[in-house]
């Protein structure tokens, strides 16, 4: 079945950096755009930075915009982001997003489960 799992969230002071991971499963990753997203408290989700199957394309939300990277890597499964220059306002969970993928049952999107990061000092 389709996977996505996060990882490397964690508390980070502002101003730091911090990493994040996301492995897919299941389906022909190299083929699929991805996304990040994100929610932090009392607020709805939003779209953090979203990437083309072959990584040439890359689009960030205003806010993250030249302190953020995405970035994947295809042989791995994987997406990452790069996030540098962490506000308070970067406090939320971050979701892998698969958007669009084609299965069986047409179009699917899919979402991993989540990786908490706080921005904090």
């Amino acid at each position: 079945q389709v996977q996505l799992v996060e990882s490397g969230g964690g508390l980070v002071q502002p101003g730091g950096s911090l990493t994040l991971s996301c492995v897919a499963s299941g389906f022909t990753f190299s083929v699929y755009s991805m996304s990040w997203y994100r929610q932090a408290p009392g607020k709805e989700r939003e779209l953090v930075a979203s990437i083309t199957r072959a990584g040439d394309v890359t689009n960030y939300a205003g806010s993250v915009k030249g302190r953020f990277t995405i970035s994947r890597d295809n042989a791995k499964n994987r997406i990452y982001l790069q996030m540098n220059s962490l506000k308070p306002d970067g406090t939320a969970v971050y979701y892998c997003q698969a958007p669009a993928v084609l299965t069986r049952y047409g179009f699917t999107e899919y979402w991993g489960q989540g990786t908490q990061v706080t921005v904090s000092s």
